[in-house]
């Protein structure tokens, strides 16, 4: 059976997004088991310790919750990426196996992160959604691995655009910023002197 994530953002004892991740979790047991049941998100219940700082709140769930943790999270510094090609790569439901994206993170060597590039198109990093700002506007590959909840948020606010991003259209943009259900847009976790390396 297949065991999935979902990572929410809780800060200040709140629970972050819950809206769009609950979206997404309906989706994927629709999709994935025979169940009618709901995991109703909205009961979570959020320790006592966690109610001041940034916590990331881990629930394993597949017909029903299996296990919630909360842990201390810290933002990322990510300066380089390190292109990596693979046209086979799937991972359209946040699954808790994460064997591929493994797989392929081991390839970066000295760079900080990767950035996963299938049928010649930009999609995600090994743990983020990805932006790109052309000095106008911020863009977002249409076609990621996963379709994260601060991704979808910010496409639903008109925030970001989606775009076919290829290789050869990456040296064109001032810089780029990941996103995920941890990292908001407007903590600006940007990739410094946009430094990407080939495969």
């Amino acid at each position: 059976m297949s065991r999935l994530l979902e990572t929410i953002r809780c800060e200040n004892g709140k629970l972050q997004g819950l809206p769009f991740h609950q979206a997404r979790m309906d989706a994927s047991v629709d999709a994935l088991f025979s169940t009618r049941n709901r995991i109703r998100l909205q009961d979570t219940a959020v320790p006592g310790h966690c109610l001041s700082g940034l916590f990331k709140c881990r629930i394993v769930y597949s017909e029903t919750i299996e296990s919630i943790d909360f842990l201390p999270y810290t933002l990322p510094a990510i300066g380089s990426l390190k292109i990596v090609n693979d046209n086979d790569i799937e991972y359209s439901h946040k699954f808790a196996n994460r064997s591929g994206l493994q797989r392929l993170l081991e390839k970066k060597g000295d760079c900080d992160e990767i950035l996963i590039i299938r049928n010649g198109l930009a999609t995600d990093t090994s743990f983020s959604n990805i932006l790109f700002y052309d000095g106008k506007k911020w863009l977002t590959p249409a076609l990621p691995l996963l379709r994260g909840t601060q991704r979808e948020k910010l496409l639903v606010e008109n925030r970001v655009f989606p775009g076919s991003i290829s290789i050869a259209d990456l040296l064109g943009y001032e810089k780029a910023r990941i996103i995920n259900s941890m990292i908001r847009f407007e903590d600006q976790v940007d990739i410094h002197d946009f430094e990407i390396y080939p495969d």
